[in-house]
């Protein structure tokens, strides 16, 4: 069995998120190859599709939201995402069970003698009519009955868990604030979630692993589940197996993957690409070892912002006074600095609407 190593993994990893070359697609069609885009922290989307897209407008993706073409929902290990509408619909009940185990991971006690199947009917209930609701108002009118859970507790399990929900805008558009208010779900997209399938089939599990390998591929089964929390996935893997080629990676772990997805040669040059908190490119794998050193490994949880240089985590950056600060985490070569800063302006155009073009970048470690 071929073994692929780190830097064709990196490079292939790449290829699949459009972070190798980028992609002169509409902002729809690239969120639904990247399987949805986190999106707890509402600006960090703009800048991930501003580092994969050619002559991205953030204005295209606030219309898709205001259009109800993407939506912002709690679906992959219950974080917030933004995902198409059609793959939010096709996907959430599939999701449903991982939700609410993982509320219950953070709150069992507090839930201990609650029926949540009836606390589900009665959000749905309080919901009903249409009316965005902020969190503490949907708690307010439920906590009388359900008095025992805290407030966050109760309107987690509600909102991420139990009633398949949406955020509305402005939520989530471009350099706005604002808080989240959410609507059924069926509400905002005009129709309820699928069902799960009815002969006990999984097909949309079964989609849910092309769809994966498509935009994370080459990648072991371990690495599909810590990328969407779903734990009953090995039977979707199974039957589709055959539709599948195999790989081993240095450590002996087989890789699956699509036959004609792209596998770029290692030595393909990678450019230097300025990557949002959380961006699924680091966090949607088990084994991050393709992209990121494990020294560093706790950078994409803590939610900092990367560089990609040579395909790899070398940076961190933020925004000071509408200038782009870079913290190298290895050496920089000085034809490495001059690219993380030419990299830099044009981010920092981007961000402030071409008013400055301000990057600095810190002196390597030692």
């Amino acid at each position: 069995m071929t073994v692929l190593g780190t830097r064709a993994l990196n490079r292939a990893t790449l290829a699949r998120q459009l972070l190798l070359d980028r992609a002169d697609v509409p902002v729809h069609d690239a969120v639904g190859h990247l399987c949805g885009m986190q999106a707890q922290e509402p600006q960090e989307p703009f800048v991930g599709l501003w580092s994969r897209l050619r002559a991205f407008d953030p204005a295209d993706l606030s219309d898709l939201l205001v259009r109800r073409a993407l939506v912002r929902t709690h679906l992959m290990r219950r974080t917030v995402h933004l995902l198409t509408a059609e793959d939010t619909l096709a996907w959430r009940a599939r999701h449903g069970t991982m939700l609410r185990q993982r509320v219950l991971g953070t709150y069992r006690r507090e839930f201990e003698g609650v029926d949540l199947d009836e606390l589900a009917v009665a959000g749905r209930a309080v919901m009903a009519d249409g009316e965005p609701r902020s969190m503490a108002e949907l708690v307010r009118v439920l906590a009388d009955r359900w008095p025992a859970p805290a407030p966050r507790a109760l309107g987690e399990m509600v909102i991420a868990a139990l009633v398949p929900m949406a955020q509305t805008p402005p939520r989530g558009l471009w350099r706005t604030r604002a808080g989240v208010r959410n609507v059924l779900l069926s509400s905002w997209l005009g129709r309820e979630a699928d069902p799960p399938a009815p002969d006990g089939s999984d097909p949309v599990g079964q989609a849910l692993v092309r769809r994966y390998l498509a935009a994370f591929g080459p990648a072991a089964s371990a690495d599909v589940r810590a990328w969407c929390g779903l734990a009953g996935l090995p039977a979707a893997v199974a039957a589709i197996r055959e539709e599948l080629v195999t790989f081993r990676d240095e450590r002996g772990r087989e890789l699956l993957d699509l036959p004609d997805a792209p596998r770029p040669d290692p030595d393909t040059p990678a450019p230097v690409r300025f990557l949002p908190a959380f961006d699924n490119a680091i966090l949607g794998y088990h084994d991050r070892g393709r992209i990121i050193d494990d020294a560093h490994r706790g950078l994409s949880v803590a939610g900092e912002r990367v560089v990609l240089v040579d395909g790899r985590v070398a940076a961190t950056w933020k925004v000071e006074a509408d200038t782009v600060a870079v913290t190298p985490l290895r050496r920089l070569s000085p034809a490495e600095c001059a690219t993380v800063a030419e990299e830099g302006r044009e981010l920092a155009s981007f961000l402030s609407d071409s008013a400055s073009d301000r990057v600095r970048v810190a002196a390597s470690p030692g």
